[in-house]
C-alpha cells in the first residue's frame, strides 16, 4: 500500500533470531518480526522498516534491530528517506540487554540521521518503552485512530507504581497523543489514511538535505489576486479569524497540508505550494486564544522551523499575534525560556523567509516572528497592521496614568490619548520608513507578492558562524 507496485526490494528476509535465544519448543523465525528494505513512492527512493506483531508482539531483538539498521545505513549512504510502520512491545524480554543494546543502535542512527534524511513514523499499532523513543526522534510521527498507542509504559504499570487508574487509549492513544502531548503530529482515520499521508508529506520535502524539495507545476496562476482579501481580516485587533482560511486563499490550489493540527491550535504549521515551490509556512491563529504565544505553540512552531531550515524548505510566516499569553501557569511553565526557542529557530534558519503581518505584531512576539531583525528576507504588511510594545490601551495605562487620573473625564481622555497613541505608533508605515518592512502592500496581492519573492530568493546563500552547534534553549 505504502510504496508504488513492484517497487519494494526486501532486505534480510532469511534473517532470523538467533539458536541460544529460542524458548523450549521455538525455532528459528524467519524475518524475526520486522520486514526491511527499499522501494519507490512516486518515482523516488526511500528505504522502509515494517514491524510484525504477530513475532513476539513486536518486540526487537538482536536480529531485528540488525535488520532496520542496515535500511538505516543504506539511507544514510545514498540519501533517501526512511519510514518506519511501527507495531511494537518494545524490547524482547528473552534476550535482555543485547535487544536494549540493539534499541541504542538504532538510537544512534536516528541522531546520526537527523537533519540530513527525513525519517517519518508511522504508529500502526500498539508502541511500547523503547518503540516509541526511536519514533520521538524522528522528523514526524502519524498515529492511527483506535488501534494505535504510545507510552513508555502501560495502564497496569502506572496503576502498580502510582495507584492511577486510566485506560490505554486516554494513556497515549492517537488523539492523546495528537492534542494533549504534542508527540505525534497527525491523527489518520485508519491505515488507508496514514498511508496516505506518509505519501502526501513526502511530496513537499527533499530526499535528503542536500537536495531542494520538489517542484510540482501548478494550474493555479502564479499572479492570482483575491480581492476577497481585502475585508476578510477584521479592522478590530480582538475580532477573530480563521487564519487558515487566508493561508488557503493565497497557495497553490487552496491545498495546506497542516501539521499538528490538533495541540497548540493558536499556532498553525504545515506545508503548501506557492507557484509549484514548497514551503513551510508558520501563522498565528486569531481564533485560538488571540494567535498568543504560549509555551506549546512556540514548541510546535520551533520545531517546525528548523525541520524546514534543515531540508531547504522555504519559511512563510504570516504574523498576527497579541504578544506572549501571559499568566501564572505560562511562567511557571517556563514560557521564557521555551518562548526563546522559536526566536533561536527563526535567528538560526538560513532558508528563504518571506513574513506577512496581516493584523498586529505586539511586544516581543513581534521580534520572534520571523521579523527583519532574525535575519527575514522580505517582510510585507497590509495597510491596517500594528507595530507596537503593546496594545494602546495598555500602553497609554502606563505612560498617561497621571494625566487621567487628574482629567474631568478620565474615560474620554483614556480614549484621546489611546486613538493618539495608535496613531503616532501602530502605523505600519513607520515600521516601513525604519525599513524593518519592505513593503506594505494590498492583501489582494499577498500570493503574487509571496511567489514573486520566493523566485528572486531561489538561489540564496546564507551561513551561520563556524560551530559545532548551538545550545538551544531546550
Amino acid at each position: 500500500m505504502l510504496l508504488d507496485p513492484g517497487s519494494f526490494v526486501e532486505f534480510d528476509r532469511f534473517k532470523a533470531n538467533r539458536p541460544e535465544d529460542f524458548e523450549p519448543g521455538d525455532g528459528q523465525i524467519l524475518g524475526d518480526g520486522v520486514v526491511t528494505g527499499s522501494g519507490r513512492i512516486d518515482g523516488r527512493l526511500v528505504f522502509v522498516f515494517s514491524q510484525d506483531f504477530t513475532v513476539y508482539g513486536g518486540s526487537l531483538s538482536g536480529a531485528f534491530a540488525e535488520k532496520v539498521c542496515k535500511v538505516m545505513d543504506h539511507a544514510m549512504r545514498v540519501g533517501a528517506p526512511v519510514i518506519g510502520l511501527n507495531d511494537s512491545g518494545g524490547a524482547r524480554i528473552q534476550e535482555g540487554v543485547v535487544s536494549l543494546g540493539g534499541y541504542g543502535d538504532i538510537f544512534l542512527r536516528n541522531v546520526m540521521s537527523s537533519g540530513v534524511i527525513p525519517q517519518i513514523s508511522a504508529i500502526m499499532g500498539p508502541c511500547a518503552g523503547g518503540a516509541v523513543y526511536s519514533p520521538a526522534i524522528t522528523d514526524f510521527i502519524i498515529m492511527v485512530k483506535g488501534t494505535s498507542s504510545m507510552g513508555i509504559t502501560g495502564p497496569d504499570v502506572i496503576k502498580q507504581v502510582t495507584g492511577e487508574e486510566v485506560t490505554l487509549e486516554d494513556l497515549g492513544g492517537a488523539m492523546t497523543h495528537n492534542s494533549k502531548s504534542g508527540v505525534a503530529h497527525l491523527a489518520a482515520d485508519d491505515e488507508q489514511d496514514c498511508i496516505r499521508m506518509i505519501r502526501a508529506l513526502l511530496s513537499f520535502v527533499p530526499q535528503n538535505n542536500m537536495e531542494d524539495p520538489p517542484f510540482v507545476p501548478t494550474d493555479d496562476d502564479p499572479g492570482r489576486t483575491d480581492p476577497r482579501l481585502n475585508s476578510f481580516v477584521p479592522a478590530v485587533g480582538n475580532q477573530p479569524y480563521d487564519m487558515k482560511a487566508l493561508i488557503e486563499m493565497t497557495v497553490d490550489d487552496a491545498l495546506f497540508f497542516e501539521i499538528q493540527p490538533h495541540w497548540a491550535r493558536n499556532m498553525l504549521t504545515g506545508f503548501a505550494r506557492f507557484g509549484g515551490r514548497s514551503v513551510g509556512v508558520v501563522a498565528n491563529q486569531p481564533a485560538f486564544l488571540a494567535g498568543s504565544l504560549d509555551i506549546d505553540a512556540s514548541i510546535k512552531a520551533a520545531r517546525f522551523v528548523r525541520f524546514c531550515d534543515s531540508f531547504n524548505i522555504p519559511i512563510v510566516t504570516f504574523v498576527d499575534v497579541s504578544g506572549f499569553l501571559p499568566g501564572t501557569n505560562q511562567e511557571w511553565g517556563g514560557i521564557i525560556r521555551h518562548g526563546a526557542k522559536l526566536l533561536y529557530a527563526f535567528a538560526e534558519a538560513t532558508v528563504p523567509k518571506v513574513t506577512i503581518v496581516t493584523r498586529k505584531a505586539v511586544g516581543g512576539a513581534y521580534d520572534v516572528m520571523s521579523s527583519k531583525h532574525l535575519r527575514a528576507d522580505i517582510n510585507y504588511a497590509f495597510p491596517t497592521a500594528e507595530f507596537t510594545v503593546m496594545g494602546a490601551d495598555g500602553a497609554v495605562a502606563v505612560i498617561y496614568r497621571k494625566e487621567i487620573a487628574q482629567a474631568d473625564d478620565p474615560d474620554a481622555k483614556r480614549k484621546e490619548l489611546e486613538a493618539e497613541y495608535a496613531a503616532r505608533f501602530s502605523d505600519p508605515y513607520k515600521a516601513a520608513a525604519l525599513g524593518y518592512i519592505d513593503a506594505v502592500i494590498m492583501p489582494e496581492e499577498t500570493r503574487p507578492r509571496i511567489v514573486e519573492a520566493l523566485a528572486m530568493l531561489e538561489t540564496k546563500k546564507d551561513t551561520n558562524p563556524p560551530k559545532k552547534h548551538g545550545n538551544i534553549p531546550l
